[in-house]
């Protein structure tokens, strides 16, 4: 399992989280505010299976014109996860920014 953290500017939030659903994912949100203009956006976490991790990313480009950054988080190494199309996409001005964690040793306390 991955935990798929998207943060995605406000004028595109509908369309990625109808997207998102439409495809069959869920996605905890939040609004947020922050950088320099304190713009809106909205925080999507979407746990997917490892072998859902790209086709989720596909929606939030889609849906977004074009994805900013792909970061890989604590437990996603490059060496152990195959390559995904997007990573190292053009940086574009009103895109989405999205971290990828691993859950497969998940803890709680």
């Amino acid at each position: 399992m991955k935990m798929i953290m998207a943060i995605v500017p406000k004028k595109y939030s509908d369309d990625v989280l109808s997207a998102l659903i439409n495809a069959g994912f869920t996605a905890t949100y939040s609004e947020t505010r922050g950088g320099m203009l304190r713009q809106s956006q909205l925080t999507l976490y979407i746990a997917v299976r490892s072998s859902d991790v790209q086709t989720a990313l596909n929606i939030i480009t889609d849906s977004c014109n074009e994805i900013e950054s792909i970061h890989h988080g604590y437990g996603l190494r490059a060496d152990c996860e195959p390559h995904m199309e997007n990573e190292g996409a053009p940086l574009g001005k009103s895109s989405a920014v999205v971290f990828i964690w691993a859950l497969d040793q998940f803890q709680v306390g």
